[in-house]
C-alpha cells in the first residue's frame, strides 16, 4: 500500500532514521518543491506570484482536510510556541483563574502559561504518574485523569496539554478529555507538535478548542512553519496580540487604516509568511498523508514498533509500553547502559534516534521498511 522508496524518501539510502520526534527529514518531493520556489523566487522576483499566488489558499485547504474541519479554522504559525503564546496572551484571563498543565510538558507548551502569572494566572500543575504500571524508569512518564479531576476547580479556563508528551511518548485520551472540558465548560489547548503526522486529531470530535503544532517533525516538511487550529467561538474570546498587513481583510491596499482582520484564523497570519515552506507542506499533504489516511499511517507506525521491539534485547532495554489508547509514534526505553553513549555509538551506524528524560527515543515514520527497523534494533542490540 505504502510508497516507501528512497526516491521519495532519500534519508533511506544512509540512514535508518528514528528521530521524528525531534526533526524529521524533509519528504524528497517536498524539498524539491521549495527548492524550485526559491529558484523561481531568484530569477523572477515578485513575478513568482503569477504561478504561486493561491498557495495561502490550497495550503490551507490541504491542512484543514488533514485536521477534518474547515479551512478558515487553520492558520500558519512559524512554530508551536507562536500559536500558543498566542492563545495565552490574548485569553480573557482574570486574576485567580486558573490553567492547568503537566509538570513534564515541553517548553513551548509551559512556559507562555507561566508569563500569564503577572496577570494573576495560577499555572497548576499535574505530578507525573506511572500510566504502565511497570516500574520502567523514574524520568516524566505521564498524568492521571483522576488526578486531573482533583485538581481541576470552578476557577479552571483553561486545560493545556500535549496529544504526545515528548520526552515518554505518553499520548492523551483526546475524547475523554474533550468530553470533561465540555462537561465543565473548560477551553481545551492541545500542544499536537508530536502526533502531527503520526496519529489521527480531529479537534471538532473531541471538543476541543485550539490546537498548535510544527511540520517539521511527523509532517515531514521544513523547519519554520506551524499548524493553528482554533474554533470560532475560541477566536471570539482571544484579544489580537499581534498585527500587520498580511491579518487584514484589505490586504494589499497598504495605506487603508481600517480595522478589518480577516473574521477566520488567517487573522493570526499578522505579516508575511514563508512560502516556500508552504509549498513543501501542500506536496507532503497531497502525496502522503492525504493519500494514505492518517489511520493507515498510524497503524503502520506501530507495527514498525512492534516489529522493532520483538528484534530488541529485553536484557537490555526496558521500553515504557502503553495501553492502546495512549499508545504514540514515541517509543521510550530505559536502556541498561547510558543512552547518550548508545545515540553517539548507533550514529557511526547510520541509525539516528534521540535521547530525553533519560529515556531513548526510538521514532520510527511508516515509511522505514521491517529490514530498516530490525537493521536499528541489532544495531541497538550491539550499542546496548
Amino acid at each position: 500500500m505504502f510508497d516507501k522508496s528512497e526516491s521519495l524518501f532519500p534519508v533511506r539510502r544512509d540512514h535508518v532514521d528514528l528521530a521524528h520526534c525531534s526533526v524529521g527529514p524533509m519528504y524528497g518531493p517536498a524539498a524539491e518543491a521549495a527548492r524550485a520556489f526559491i529558484r523561481e523566487h531568484s530569477e523572477r522576483g515578485m513575478l513568482l506570484r503569477e504561478r504561486y499566488g493561491d498557495i495561502l489558499v490550497t495550503a490551507r485547504a490541504k491542512a484543514a482536510m488533514l485536521l477534518d474541519t474547515d479551512a478558515d479554522n487553520v492558520a500558519f504559525v512559524s512554530n508551536t510556541a507562536e500559536g500558543t503564546n498566542f492563545i495565552a496572551n490574548g485569553y480573557p484571563f482574570e486574576p485567580g483563574d486558573q490553567v492547568i498543565g503537566y509538570e513534564g510538558e515541553f517548553p513551548s507548551n509551559y512556559f507562555p502559561w507561566v508569563l500569564q502569572g503577572r496577570r494573576g494566572v495560577e499555572h497548576v500543575l499535574l505530578s507525573d504518574t506511572d500510566p504502565t504500571d511497570s516500574g520502567v524508569g523514574d524520568g516524566f512518564r505521564g498524568w492521571s485523569m483522576e488526578e486531573l479531576e482533583a485538581k481541576t476547580t470552578d476557577r479552571t479556563r483553561v486545560i493545556a496539554l500535549s496529544h504526545v508528551q515528548f520526552a515518554s511518548g505518553y499520548a492523551a485520551d483526546l475524547k475523554r478529555l474533550g468530553d470533561f472540558c465540555g462537561e465543565r465548560g473548560i477551553d481545551l489547548v492541545i500542544d499536537a507538535a508530536q502526533s502531527l503526522g503520526a496519529l489521527p486529531i480531529h479537534p471538532e470530535r473531541y471538543g476541543i478548542a485550539a490546537v498548535t503544532g510544527a511540520a517539521w517533525k511527523w509532517l515531514l516538511a521544513s523547519r519554520g512553519l506551524g499548524l493553528f487550529y482554533t474554533t470560532p467561538t475560541f477566536r471570539e474570546k482571544l484579544a489580537d496580540s499581534m498585527a500587520g498587513d498580511a491579518m487584514m481583510s484589505h490586504r494589499l491596499d497598504y495605506l487603508n487604516r481600517n480595522w478589518e482582520p480577516f473574521p477566520g484564523a488567517r487573522r493570526y497570519e499578522y505579516s508575511t509568511l514563508p512560502w516556500e515552506h508552504l509549498v513543501g507542506l501542500e506536496t507532503v499533504l497531497d502525496e502522503v498523508f492525504l493519500r494514505y489516511g492518517m489511520q493507515a499511517i498510524a497503524q503502520e507506525v506501530f507495527r514498525l514498533q512492534d516489529t522493532m521491539l520483538d528484534a530488541l534485547d529485553p536484557d537490555l532495554f526496558a521500553p515504557l509500553r502503553f495501553p492502546d489508547s495512549h499508545r504514540s509514534g514515541i517509543l521510550a526505553l530505559r536502556p541498561r547502559s547510558d543512552p547518550t553513549a548508545i545515540v553517539e555509538t548507533l550514529r557511526a551506524q547510520g541509525v539516528v534516534a534521540t535521547t530525553q528524560g533519560g529515556y531513548l527515543r526510538l521514532a520510527p515514520h511508516f515509511y522505514l521498511t521491517d529490514d530498516d527497523v530490525v537493521k536499528a534494533a541489532e544495531a541497538l542490540n550491539r550499542a546496548g
